[in-house]
C-alpha cells in the first residue's frame, strides 16, 4: 500500500434497517450474484481505496457473517435507528486514528454507482482540504469525497437522516463537482418498487 492509497479511505454506508422494504436491510440484498454491501466495498476498493470501513447497523451479525468483506474494517453503529447521520459520524470517526487524509463516501443502495464513477471522484483529491460529490447532470449526488478537515463540521452537521448534505450545501463555493451521469445510474433501493432494478 503506497502512501498515496492510504491517504483516500473508502466508507461504506450499510447501516440502515430498510424501513420502507419491510425491514429488510439494504445490506444483505443481492445483486447480480453478491450482497450490496460487496458491490459498495468492491467500487471502493476498486476505484483506489486501500482501507476501506464498513459501518454496519441493522442486522449486524448476520451482514458480519453472510458478507464477504474480509478486507475490509467494519465498523459497528450502535446508533443507526437515529439514521444516515450517526453512521457518516461513526464512519469518519473510524478513520481518525488511520492517518486517512480524505473519505469517499459511498451508500450501499446505489447499485447504478460503480467503479468507474468512484474513481472519478476519488480522482479530485488534492489534500485534506478537498470536497468533491459525483454529479448526474450537474445534481449533486454520491460518492462523496471528504478531506479531513472538513471531518469535525460535518460530524457537527450530520443528524437524522442528513448526512453531509447540510455542509455541502454551505460550502457549495468549495465544492467540486465531477459528472458522473455517463458512467453511472444514481438510483436508490428504497422501495419495494425499486427492487425491480436488482439483477
Amino acid at each position: 500500500m503506497t502512501e498515496y492509497e492510504e491517504q483516500v479511505a473508502g466508507v461504506v454506508l450499510a447501516a440502515g434497517g430498510g424501513r420502507r422494504l419491510g425491514g429488510r436491510p439494504k445490506a444483505l440484498l443481492e445483486h447480480r450474484g453478491h450482497l450490496l454491501v460487496e458491490h459498495a466495498a468492491d467500487a471502493l476498493r476498486a476505484a483506489g481505496c486501500a482501507r476501506v470501513h464498513v459501518v454496519l447497523g441493522a442486522r449486524a451479525p448476520e451482514v458480519r457473517e453472510r458478507a464477504a468483506l474480509e478486507r475490509c474494517v467494519l465498523v459497528d453503529n450502535p446508533d443507526w435507528e437515529e439514521g444516515m447521520g450517526s453512521s457518516l459520524r461513526a464512519g469518519l470517526a473510524s478513520l481518525a486514528p488511520t492517518g486517512a487524509r480524505a473519505a469517499l463516501v459511498a451508500l450501499v443502495d446505489q447499485p447504478g454507482i460503480g467503479a468507474e464513477a468512484t474513481a472519478r471522484v476519488r480522482a479530485a483529491y488534492r489534500d485534506e482540504r478537498s470536497l468533491a460529490a459525483a454529479a448526474y447532470a450537474g445534481v449533486r449526488g454520491h460518492p462523496v469525497l471528504l478531506g479531513a478537515a472538513h471531518w469535525a463540521g460535518v460530524t457537527a452537521s450530520a443528524t437524522g437522516d442528513r448526512g453531509a448534505r447540510g455542509y455541502l450545501r454551505a460550502h457549495e463555493g468549495r465544492l467540486t463537482l465531477v459528472e458522473c451521469g455517463d458512467v453511472a445510474r444514481p438510483y436508490d433501493i428504497d422501495t419495494p418498487a425499486d427492487l425491480g432494478r436488482l439483477e
